[in-house]
């Protein structure tokens, strides 16, 4: 038997739930404020007219569909669940958190289905991707990124992030099937200025999942596309190819040889998917429900979830108050630091320089031009540190650590400073020197003694403990480390005729254990 719906708000949107409902054959109403849109739906779909209030009190009436603009969705969804129907609404299920809970709580109480549109996760290729997600297909989800881009619509009564984003973090939260645990986002304001015209959403999880989503409506073409990186293979949904493209598995996966990460690439799947219009499956999904007193694959409770990222991305979004013309000029011009961080007077930064959450900047360090130091890094004192170095998250540089420029560290690689230490016998008169030489690179985990020089362009594997100095060019990994090769100036691994693989340029043997390069 038909379940009679009707649809409040005819706009952009709310048209195509007019034409969906109408072709399922249970449409029995149209609401909206613009009466012209309203009749000429009603003359194309041969459903009445009917204002609001009555319209709800209308016992024969078993669910309403909302597609108002989004500062009505909660009050709207209040009313027509306190009048006893069930209730479809589009995304977002409210503004605020509290609304939303509100929501589901008064739902609940009156045993109606709360449903929200997410329509993505009706689409045919994501519930492929899904299955193929909870089957292991991919391995363990490592990082999950999203594209929402387009030129317009754009919206003066939302920003960007609340008009395209929900449904990439609804697919994001549904694949990793946790909530994050640290939400930041960006944005930026081109033609308004407190409307973000795009965004960068990045999402942390507990079981250490990364994602982000980047949405804009200042894009010359249009893209929607979600990656999802496991440990086993790779997928893509791309709607904007064909059907028999739209979703794509890729068996790549990343080999581990002598403790260096290995690219294996392997053949592109598409995945074979039954052709379906997401907006019509998400009604029906919707009708069962209310027949069927199912519990709907977008409920309340998964708004409510992805309505609070949205906050909290929104928290973040928030920019900077604006500097007045009075306040003092910046310690340190053109440098980036994160309100978090610690700097500790006297030092040097060179412009460009970027310092992220929780870093520790001690007396005495230079710190030279557009460096990057990631998360939780401590530097100092007296620690000089090269122009263009990169520094990734929990690496502390002790005193008598010096980088040239260009040298990589590796998130958790360690430095001692001395070879001895005891907690109870102060021995700072013993720290020895470590110097590591221009374009030096230090792998995750690794380890360097103290009082020994990296020498130019080495490259030292993750877990390596280094006990001696290192020549340049020098391929080092192992307990304790041991030259395994030779590593060119772009940082690709010399065969036998000492020919860099991408540069091109060429290496010679200069001594015992040691090359250079021809100039």
């Amino acid at each position: 038997m038909p379940v009679p719906v009707a649809v409040i708000g005819c706009g952009y949107w709310g048209r195509n739930l007019v034409r969906n409902f109408a072709e399922l054959g249970v449409l029995a109403a149209i609401c909206d404020p613009d009466q012209a849109t309203a009749s000429q739906l009603s003359a194309r779909y041969g459903a009445p007219v009917r204002a609001l209030e009555p319209m709800l009190r209308d016992p024969a009436i078993a669910g309403v569909a909302i597609a108002a603009p989004a500062a009505q969705h909660a009050a709207l969804a209040t009313a027509a669940l306190e009048a006893g129907k069930h209730v479809f609404v589009e995304k977002p299920l409210a503004l605020t958190v509290p609304e939303a809970e509100g929501l589901c709580t008064l739902a609940a109480q009156r045993g109606r289905v709360l449903m929200v549109g997410h329509l993505l996760q009706y689409h045919p290729a994501f519930i492929a991707l899904r299955e193929l997600v909870r089957d292991g297909a991919l391995g363990r989800l490592q990082y999950l990124y999203s594209n929402r881009l387009n030129l317009g619509k754009v919206r003066r009564e939302e920003d960007i992030l609340w008009s395209f984003a929900p449904h990439d973090l609804s697919m994001i939260l549904s694949l990793v099937g946790q909530e994050p645990v640290d939400v930041t986002a960006t944005g930026g304001y081109y033609l308004h200025k407190t409307i973000a015209d795009v965004t960068t959403t990045h999402l942390t999880f507990p079981g250490g999942e990364q994602a982000h989503v980047f949405v804009s409506w200042l894009h010359p073409f249009k893209e929607q596309r979600l990656i999802v990186i496991g440990d086993r293979a790779m997928a893509v949904f791309d709607d904007a190819q064909p059907w028999n493209e739209k979703l794509v598995l890729y068996p790549h996966r990343i080999e581990w040889r002598e403790t260096m990460p290995v690219p294996r690439r392997a053949d592109a799947n598409p995945v074979p998917l039954t052709e379906g219009e997401p907006l019509n499956l998400e009604c029906r999904h919707f009708l069962d429900c209310i027949v069927s007193d199912a519990r709907p694959r977008t409920d309340g409770a998964e708004g409510l979830r992805v309505l609070r990222v949205l906050a909290r991305a929104s928290q973040s979004l928030k920019p900077a108050p604006t500097a007045k013309a009075e306040d003092p000029a910046p310690a340190y011009p053109g440098v980036k630091i994160h309100s978090s961080a610690f700097i500790d007077e006297p030092c040097e930064i060179g412009a460009g320089t970027r310092i992220w959450h929780f870093v520790h900047i001690l007396p005495h360090t230079r710190i030279g031009r557009d460096c990057s130091l990631g998360q939780n890094v401590m530097a100092g004192p007296d620690v000089t540190i090269g122009d263009s170095c990169k520094i990734q998250n929990n690496v502390s540089l002790y005193k008598g650590v010096t980088l040239e420029d260009g040298v990589f560290c590796g998130p958790s690689c360690v430095f001692t400073n001395v070879n001895n230490p005891r907690a109870e016998i102060e021995r700072k008169d013993e720290f020895r020197p470590t110097l590591v030489k221009r374009g030096a690179t230090i792998g995750a985990n690794a380890t360097i003694v103290c009082g020994h020089t990296i020498g130019e362009y080495a490259f030292i594997a993750a877990g390596a403990v280094v006990t001696g100095d290192v020549p340049p060019y020098a391929l080092m990994a192992g307990v304790p480390a041991r030259r395994i090769g030779w590593m060119s100036a772009a940082g690709e691994r010399l065969g036998a005729d000492l020919v860099c693989p991408r540069s091109g340029r060429h290496y010679r043997e200069a001594g015992p254990e040691r090359i250079e390069e021809i100039v």
